[in-house]
């Protein structure tokens, strides 16, 4: 396993890594903010 280093670099590949991870935390949350059911963002709406 740590022959792998020696053809990647390890700062860039953890940063490319975390970057990664974090462009798809902030999809997810977007795409869960566009819903109706789960925008924990929006007013809470009278029970009718």
């Amino acid at each position: 396993m740590y022959g792998i280093w020696k053809h990647f670099d390890v700062r860039r590949t953890l940063v490319a890594l975390h970057v990664g991870l974090a462009v798809l935390a902030f999809t997810i949350h977007f795409i869960l903010l566009s819903t109706e059911r789960y925008n924990w963002l929006g007013g809470i709406s009278p029970a009718g």
